[in-house]
């Protein structure tokens, strides 16, 4: 009797957190719809970086803020660059579209939005001995998977995260297809501080526009990509310059939806 009663106390909140999981990836899918015609003003990652600015030290707590404090915060936010331009699909540099896929994603046209090889892979290195001890983490994300993480999820890892991750990724896939997602793709992405989408970083980086990016440029701010904050400080190290002739070479032999 006491086990029945505790069983149809259950039910109720069951079916609560089923529809609230159902709404939730209604919205989603809602958002991603409405992107086909319109461009994201932001996404969840170029949120957390403004947030972050605004505390001024990541791993702050939030404490009650006083008058200096918003001040202080206001002052932050005006003093921080923020470099974010919005350009077409056809103004951005193809080298730069051979480019990403080449270093991020090689079967970005064949795949349908996860790699699960790729997936397999990264998990069995990212638990093999060696790279444990060198604290090297794998990724085995697609451009898809990547944007998806970037509009709507926060940054930390996470079973759940990772399972909502591959939902929106096929939902990207059936609603906006390869062209938009990759259009998408590069004019959020993170390529420093502050520094979001191809425009932003064509101008920042090498003072030109995203669509006379030259392939060695392309390549350079493909190679970023994984660690963008990382090499916003090393753009010429010895890494990033060897990694830079890889991706320029593999680039020319890359397809990219039209």
């Amino acid at each position: 009797m006491a086990e029945s009663s505790k069983r149809s106390s259950l039910r109720p909140i069951l079916w609560l957190c089923f529809w609230a999981v159902v709404v939730l990836q209604g919205y989603f899918a809602l958002r991603i719809a409405l992107w086909t015609v319109i461009p994201p003003s932001s996404t969840a990652f170029m949120r957390a970086a403004q947030l972050r600015i605004l505390k001024g030290d990541p791993g702050a707590s939030p404490q009650p803020a006083g008058r200096q404090d918003r001040l202080s915060a206001a002052q932050r936010w005006l003093d921080a660059p923020w470099l974010h331009d919005w350009v077409p699909y056809d103004r951005i540099s193809p080298w730069l579209k051979r480019s990403a896929v080449a270093s991020e994603d090689a079967t970005f046209l064949t795949n349908d939005g996860v790699d699960w090889t790729a997936i397999q892979q990264a998990w069995q290195k990212n638990h093999s001995r060696r790279d444990e001890r060198l604290h090297r983490i794998i990724g085995g994300s697609t451009i898809t998977q990547q944007l998806a993480k970037n509009l709507f999820l926060s940054p930390q890892r996470s079973y759940v995260r990772k399972a909502q991750e591959l939902v929106i990724a096929y939902m990207l896939e059936g609603i906006l297809g390869k062209r938009r997602i990759l259009e998408i793709y590069l004019n959020s992405v993170e390529w420093g501080e502050g520094i979001y989408g191809a425009e932003a970083a064509a101008q920042h980086y090498f003072h030109v526009s995203a669509a006379r990016l030259s392939p060695w440029q392309a390549a350079r701010l493909a190679v970023m990509l994984p660690a963008p904050r990382f090499f916003q400080n090393h753009l010429y190290g010895p890494y990033i310059n060897g990694r830079t002739g890889v991706i320029a070479a593999r680039a020319y032999q890359v397809q990219i939806p039209r």
